[in-house]
């Protein structure tokens, strides 16, 4: 991950949430939010781990979006 890159992931704020709804339901967000920025970090709740990791959540969702995850701490992802 670049310098810049890791900045913007450092500094974005959180404007997606996964629910229980799962990640079907923010597909098309995700994909508007990344066409207007480089970086989008999401919070995947509680209730749409389940039994899952994040980081596999988190890859399941990039695979939806064609998006890369920069990163991945406790429940958040970034993605470029």
């Amino acid at each position: 991950m670049s310098d810049d890159l890791a900045t913007k992931a450092h500094e974005a704020d959180v404007t997606v949430w996964v629910g229980k709804a799962g990640i079907e339901s923010v597909v098309e967000e995700l994909a508007d939010q990344l066409d207007d920025r480089d970086v989008v970090k999401v919070k995947f709740l509680r209730a749409a781990r389940g039994g899952d990791d994040t980081a596999g959540l988190a890859a399941d969702l990039a695979d939806r979006v064609g998006a890369t995850v920069v990163d991945v701490r406790g429940n958040t992802a970034v993605y470029h």
